[in-house]
Formats: structure tokens, sequence, C-alpha cells
């Protein structure tokens, strides 16, 4: 016990911060295939399936991540599942990154100007085809400034996950302090590291969407 931060433990937390990456990855490729179901799903013509996903998004964001990281692991254990730290903190990112994204896409989607979505109608294109060729390479140009900057909050989020016991970056700083002491030098350099995976995409974000030259819309956080 004791002793001074060195090399090993630095080395310890580069192995954190490439999990904390992987477990982002992880989110943003599940939540964003399920977010754009969802997008979809709350701009569809079917009543019960805009109220349905509706419904599903106001859960998920009404439920502090936390709590659903706690179900995920310890509430599916104790019914009999067996789910590693990696499969919990996973899955519930990704259900807190589908609805929250979902959202955005929605907004994005819908942002297109009216005139864009009459002229595809006019156009004799069918439903698929309107959304394929008109509106969503026009929402993609909209969504990609929010959508990079809500990987931020999908970074700084994985640190929930050592509540399950999954090491990332976060666990890997408590589990060093714990043996150190140290508490103001382990989480003054855990937090030069987050910085450092965090500003570069703050910075693409705000670029992209001066790039753009639309109205910012914002990510929606809990």
């Amino acid at each position: 016990m004791g002793g001074s931060l060195n090399a090993n433990h630095l080395l310890f937390l580069g192995h954190g911060a490439l999990w904390t990456i992987g477990l982002s990855l992880i989110a943003f490729a599940g939540g964003g295939i399920a977010a754009f179901i969802i997008a979809l799903c709350r701009i569809s013509p079917n009543r019960a399936v805009r109220i349905v996903t509706a419904g599903y998004v106001q859960l998920i964001q009404g439920t502090p991540l936390l709590v659903i990281m706690f179900l995920s692991y310890f509430g599916l254990s104790a019914i009999g599942f067996s789910i590693s730290p990696l499969a919990a903190a996973g899955a519930s990112l990704t259900v807190y990154v589908s609805a929250y994204l979902g959202e955005i896409w929605r907004g994005c989607i819908q942002a297109v100007p009216k005139p864009q979505w009459e002229a595809a109608e006019g156009l004799a294109l069918t439903k698929a085809e309107r959304m394929t060729k008109v509106i969503l390479p026009q929402a993609i140009r909209i969504a990609t400034p929010p959508t990079v900057g809500f990987m931020v909050q999908i970074i700084k989020n994985t640190s929930l996950a050592s509540v399950v016991g999954f090491v990332e970056l976060a666990r890997a700083g408590q589990i060093i302090n714990n043996s150190l002491f140290e508490p103001f030098l382990t989480y003054s350099v855990i937090a030069v590291i987050y910085f450092a995976l965090c500003y570069p995409i703050s910075r693409l974000s705000r670029r992209l969407e001066r790039r753009s030259g639309l109205p910012r819309i914002k990510p929606v956080t809990a």
C-alpha cells in the first residue's frame, strides 16, 4: 500500500482508457443502429408506432443511466441470467444512446425544409425513395455536428460502468487511488486523459457546425 504514481500506474490507466474508447464505440455502434430505427418510428405515419417509441424514449430519458446499469447487471443476475460487466455496460449504454441519439436524429430529419418533402412527393417517388434519395442525405448533413458532439457525452458516461465492476478509465483510477491514497494526483491525471479524449471531438463538432451553416441542434443530455 502507499507509494507514488509511476509508469506502471500510467500504463494501467492507459489500458483503462483503451477500454473506455472501446466501450464508447460499442455504445455508439449499437445505439446508433437502434437510434436510426427509433428516429424513423418517431416520424412514422402509424400513430401506434409513434406512441410506443415516444414512450420508450421518455422512459429511458427519465431513468438515470446508473439505474439502467444496475438493472442490467444486478437485476438480470437476480433472476438467473449471468451477464459479464462488459456486456452489462455495453447493453446499458446502447439503450441510453439509442433514446437520446434517436431524438437528435428525429429532430434533424424533421429539420429538413418542408419544400424538400413536397418536392420529393411531386416527383412521384415512393416513401422509401423519398427518404433515401432526398430527405436522409440532407438530414445527415444537419445531424453530423450534434452527433459528433454527443460522442463526448458517451465517452464521459462510460465512467458509470465502474459500478458493475468493469475496469475502464475511471475504475482503473479508483483501483490505483485505493493503493496510493493520492486522490488529487490520481484523479487529476484521469481528468487530463478524459480531456485529451473529449476535447478534439468537441472541436470537431464545432468546426462541422460552422461549416454546415445551419442552426445548431443541441444534444439532449441527462
